[in-house]
């Protein structure tokens, strides 16, 4: 069964998505499955512009397009030389790596971190480097033949093709393949004539059979887009996603959670807090008396790890039992505000390895992204101490955490470390994290509608590093 709907004009809009994985989990503390979309169509049927205009109109984060052109195989020597003479068949089933396009959406469902191959049209290869992807609560899987494969099609919970006249598919390939992909007129009819017509009849239209829905799609189709939107809400809905907005005010009414610990609120912290939370101190200051607050954070922070017994010899040769740290420790900071962490860390633990995961927000979205990773080696036989400066809703904190489970470090041994916390960022984390230890100096009572912390401290980054035009 499938449904179609007639064109109608709307006005197209640029969008941004976030790529990164979302932590959103039952009550269990379970990951729940991504949302697999299939969108399948003949080639430059408007496949990415299908994609693009569901995400804007869905209008909730961690989204997530993955085009099947990233799993071309890798050619020989012999087909990369008929590649170049428009010779080579792109347009067969067999020209895809279904293997690893079926593993990598596998993983992608269950949440796990995939490497995305990079593919370049220009000569006809793989790229050395890739795109790290942990998963998201939607994955849109486009490609010309996304519903040829049985074991791939298994996998999708939404099945769209996208129906475009052929006239108007290959006046749009001609434009792609001449400015995008380097490629001639003459060399772009002829593979055209060759193989993307022949095989689309053999491939691709034999397919529109496994649709759940069927576009038109000569230029836009609002009212399509639209019943596509109100059925995946819908899924998400059953599936209880919940995203960053629905977080803020989960932790109403509730108390501070058990695996929460707070440094001792004594008048020398108070003093300490008072110094660096006012707007008029000086940037030596700040940083003096932040440092000072840091190294009572991680002393606390250190009191939590595991210990066992230990007994040495004094230089009286009289034995003493005492205890020793239990197991090999680490740090991971998320940059750039969870660096200057990083000497508490190291002033207390001298020997301890120093990780660290760039997170930033998408000024658009308001969600945290993944840029940056490098994390010890064998980092799932360690403690993990993860640091960042503040928190006010966790969402990147969330993301990080999931990064370390990615790498199989137990939950039970990360201790997330933050200066000064919102209550909502604290019962955000604990709620899906609660074998993760939250240890901070201060949980403030509120955000506001910027997810900046109240009463906060500012922009910690810019204050401590001296990037602040203030300073």
């Amino acid at each position: 069964m499938y449904q179609s709907f007639k064109n109608s004009k709307s006005k197209s809009k640029t969008i941004c998505y976030t790529v990164g994985r979302p932590p959103w989990y039952n009550s269990h503390g379970q990951m729940k499955e991504a949302f697999l979309i299939g969108l399948c169509g003949g080639s430059a049927s408007g496949k990415t512009t299908v994609a693009k205009d569901i995400i804007d109109v869905l209008g909730v984060p961690w989204v997530v397009i993955i085009s099947l052109d990233s799993f071309y195989k890798v050619l020989s020597h012999e087909e990369h030389l008929l590649a170049e003479k428009s010779e080579y068949n792109f347009d067969h089933a067999d020209a895809f790596d279904w293997k690893l396009a079926c593993e990598t959406l596998k993983k992608l469902k269950e949440g796990k971190s995939v490497q995305i191959p990079i593919y370049d049209f220009a000569t006809h290869s793989r790229l050395d480097k890739q795109k790290t992807v942990y998963g998201a609560s939607v994955v849109i899987f486009e490609g010309i033949m996304t519903f040829v494969c049985e074991e791939l099609l298994e996998l999708l919970d939404m099945k769209i093709f996208v129906d475009t006249d052929s006239d108007i598919r290959l006046a749009r390939r001609l434009k792609r393949d001449i400015s995008e992909r380097c490629r001639d007129i003459h060399g772009v009819l002829k593979q055209y004539d060759k193989f993307v017509k022949p095989m689309f009849e053999k491939f691709i239209a034999p397919t529109m059979k496994f649709a759940d829905i069927v576009v038109p799609w000569e230029g836009e189709n609002k009212v399509a887009i639209n019943v596509i939107v109100k059925s995946i809400k819908k899924q998400l809905e059953k599936r209880g996603f919940n995203f960053r907005a629905d977080l803020i005010t989960e932790h109403e009414g509730k108390p501070l959670p058990e695996n929460l610990h707070i440094v001792e609120d004594t008048p020398q912290v108070r003093g300490l807090q008072a110094i660096i939370r006012n707007r008029d101190a000086t940037r030596d200051d700040f940083i003096f008396y932040s440092k000072r607050l840091m190294r009572i954070l991680m002393e606390k922070t250190m009191s939590l790890l595991p210990f066992e017994p230990y007994t040495c010899e004094t230089p009286q040769g009289s034995s003493y039992n005492g205890m020793k740290l239990e197991g090999c420790l680490c740090g991971v900071s998320i940059l750039r505000a969870g660096e200057a962490l990083e000497e508490a860390l190291v002033s207390v633990k001298r020997d301890a390895i120093i990780g660290k995961m760039l997170i930033q927000t998408n000024i658009n979205t308001t969600e945290p992204e993944l840029h940056y990773i490098r994390l010890p080696k064998h980092i799932e036989n360690h403690q993990v101490i993860l640091m960042d400066a503040t928190v006010a809703t966790g969402a990147a904190a969330l993301m990080a955490i999931r990064i370390l489970l990615d790498h199989d470090v137990k939950e039970e041994n990360i201790y997330f470390v933050s200066l000064i916390m919102a209550r909502t960022g604290v019962y955000t984390i604990a709620s899906v994290f609660p074998n993760v230890k939250i240890v901070t100096a201060s949980v403030d009572p509120t955000t506001n509608e910027e997810y900046h912390i109240i009463p906060g401290i500012g922009n910690f980054g810019n204050r401590y590093f001296g990037t602040d035009d203030d300073y």
